[in-house]
């Protein structure tokens, strides 16, 4: 098939598994086109079946704001009559979704009939849907959408709570890459971390306030008080940084802890961590916790949305109420302090995550794109 795919081109999960996803269909033959303002984080390389389109955002003295969704519409109606698009993927429901049943309306004189999907990641439910600002859009467009996917039957769950939805929406979670996300040797590099033997734990996110990522300080500084030698790496950036630093002034512990700002090898950071720590306050799915997991890495999380649809409690780690810094650092210090049990939970961490395998859910995807273009023709 010909594929657009449209998605922003963040470090967030929604932009990662867009990405991933693309490369995942194009290994298999299919010939895709990425759509977004930027090129995406994760196409980092350069291959001749994965075309990347930018969105011109041109600027005019009547815009404030430069109409991102009509210039998304433009191009896609020029790559579905130039390129011969079989199907656009569109990821987020607002504006890509809008976007493509624009698109769609623009090309309907020419007999256009390109089955749009949508995938829900997230924030367009959780936090857009508390704005009623945006409410009857986000009904319109995925109501408009030919399929409707969701990451977690938490957010299928909170879609159909808080929009008035009439479309199914199929179960797709996130998925992993297993070979690239596994344990791998890195004990010179965890050696001149961690000296004297310290035990590290680790955070990934982009530091926004959702991630509540002072808890992760604090939790932290619990672990040292009882006992505990280690380290904690921060990995990630973004505007609750300076809040995490100030936490750890304030908990005098700045030593132990190290900033180490955005990685695109975060899998060599998580091959010699001992724990992974995300305690967020909304995780639609938690995919920075699955790729701890496939590298064999314990999680303790927050119970929020999605994270016990994959981080199984007394499992694969532990799950704490929300905000619960005192269960979480007596987790944490369980886990670190009991070999046998580290070890059992690291291994059944990376069989947890042996479950939502790149290749299998990318053959659910092709089946759902044959299945609606089939309920189309």
């Amino acid at each position: 098939m010909n594929i657009g795919i449209v998605c922003y081109p963040t470090f967030g999960g929604s932009g990662v598994v867009a990405t991933e996803l693309a490369k995942g269909l194009a290994n298999r033959g299919h010939k895709i086109h990425i759509l977004s303002y930027s090129r995406p984080a994760r196409l980092d390389s350069f291959r001749t079946d994965i075309s990347y389109h930018e969105v011109d955002l041109s600027t005019y003295p009547l815009f404030e704001y430069p109409p991102y969704d009509l210039a998304l519409a433009n191009l896609m109606v020029n790559l579905i009559q130039f390129e011969k698009l079989d199907l656009m993927h569109v990821h987020y429901a607002i504006p890509h979704a809008t976007s493509a049943y624009l698109a769609k309306q623009i090309l309907n004189s020419k007999a256009s009939n390109i089955p749009v999907i949508t995938t829900l990641h997230g924030t367009d439910i959780t936090l857009i849907g508390s704005d009623p600002t945006y409410k009857q859009v986000v009904d319109f467009s995925i109501n408009q959408s030919d399929g409707v996917t969701a990451v977690s039957e938490y957010l299928k769950n909170e879609t159909y709570r808080l929009f008035d939805i009439t479309k199914e929406i199929r179960v797709l979670p996130n998925f992993i890459d297993l070979d690239r996300f596994k344990k791998s040797k890195k004990e010179h590099f965890k050696k001149a971390i961690c000296p004297d033997g310290e035990k590290i734990i680790t955070h990934v996110s982009n530091f926004r306030e959702v991630k509540r990522v002072p808890d992760v300080v604090e939790v932290f500084s619990r672990v040292l008080k009882n006992g505990v030698k280690a380290k904690l790496l921060m990995v990630g950036d973004g505007p609750d940084r300076s809040k995490a630093e100030q936490k750890c002034r304030e908990l005098k512990i700045c030593n132990h802890v190290r900033f180490l700002g955005k990685q695109e090898q975060v899998e060599e950071v998580l091959s010699i961590s001992d724990l992974f720590m995300i305690p967020s306050g909304s995780e639609t799915f938690g995919l920075a916790a699955l790729e701890a997991m496939s590298c064999s890495v314990p999680v303790i999380s927050s119970n929020i949305g999605g994270l016990p649809e994959v981080n199984i409690h007394g499992e694969t780690g532990f799950i704490c109420e929300l905000a619960d810094v005192e269960c979480m650092g007596q987790r944490a210090t369980e886990i670190l302090t009991d070999e046998e049990l580290h070890s059992k939970m690291a291994n059944a961490a990376r069989k947890r995550a042996e479950l939502f395998e790149m290749d299998k859910i990318v053959t659910d995807y092709e089946k759902y794109y044959e299945e609606i273009r089939q309920g189309m023709s």
